[in-house]
């Protein structure tokens, strides 16, 4: 029975790295695309008003929006990362979606300074609507969860409770930006394609609805990964960084600093309590533990 569970585990542990090795893969690659179509086709970044400015947006949104944040989702995911402190991998987990944030905002700004200096309006398309959503929720979503989750402050009931929400809101402003993705880049070849026609499937309108199809791949390969139950963090390690402030793995520091003469009755009450205390934040951590903060 120990051996079939231990080829198990390595079964399933081999399923992870091949999916995580293809959406690592599929990630770079749509960067890449991102890159060879604003060079190939679009003339290039610039920072210039000009439609090179406008460049930096779907280069940028690609690179921060979809591939760091989809990083950032399964950073939890990574077994080699559970020897390491909850806490470090919060900061790692907080810092890539940071990244991602930042670039995401400058790529907004790209958009605007774009279209005022050439008059053309903002903000009336579905795909900026929805954008500017995501941006905006990604930001609450970022500030929350530093102020939760990262600092010590909020109680372990209120991160419990909030834990869930936090993961189905973060999987869901992740599969939006795909979707606002896909959205966009039909809108900019529809735009920008006119002799020949969008609708000719010319070689650039091939290069980009390949590109597209790489997004849904990774997307889709990332929502996998963070859906599955037994691919989370062990909650043996998630239990430690919730433990109160006093209580150890072996038991309080009241119990290591008693005296021999203490009364043996009130050891063991402390043991109770230390260990009903242990199960309460376990049980706390499990409700809600999936692939993010």
């Amino acid at each position: 029975a120990g051996s079939g569970a231990r080829g198990r585990k390595m079964e399933g542990y081999g399923r992870f790295l091949a999916l995580l090795g293809s959406a690592l893969l599929v990630g770079f690659v749509s960067v890449v695309f991102s890159l060879v179509w604003v060079f190939h086709y679009r003339e290039g970044l610039s920072w210039d008003g000009g439609p090179r400015e406008f460049n930096w947006h779907p280069v940028l949104i690609v690179t921060g929006f979809v591939f760091i944040q989809g990083i950032a989702i399964i950073v939890y995911r990574l077994p080699w990362t559970w020897k390491c402190s909850k806490l470090l991998m919060k900061f790692i987990h907080a810092g890539l979606n940071t990244i991602a944030m930042i670039l995401a905002i400058v790529s907004l700004v790209a958009v605007f300074d774009f279209h005022n200096a050439r008059n053309i309006p903002n903000m009336y398309s579905l795909h900026s609507w929805i954008g500017l959503t995501a941006v905006i929720f990604y930001s609450l979503q970022l500030f929350l969860g530093f102020a939760v989750f990262l600092l010590p402050f909020a109680p372990v009931p209120l991160r419990a409770a909030l834990l869930p929400i936090h993961v189905y809101s973060g999987l869901t402003i992740f599969a939006t930006v795909i979707a606002t993705a896909l959205m966009g880049i039909t809108e900019k070849l529809i735009f920008s394609l006119k002799n020949p026609a969008y609708s000719t499937l010319p070689p650039e309108a091939t290069f980009v609805n390949c590109l597209g199809i790489l997004l849904v791949i990774f997307g889709a390969l990332i929502l996998w990964m963070a859906s599955r139950s037994h691919w989370k963090r062990p909650p043996e390690v998630n239990a430690k960084i919730l433990q109160p402030i006093g209580v150890t793995p072996e038991g309080t520091e009241a119990e290591s600093t008693m005296t021999d003469g203490s009364n043996g009755d009130n050891k063991s009450d402390l043991r109770i309590n230390s260990e009903a205390a242990r199960k309460q934040n376990l049980k706390f951590d499990e409700a809600g533990q999936r692939s993010t903060m």
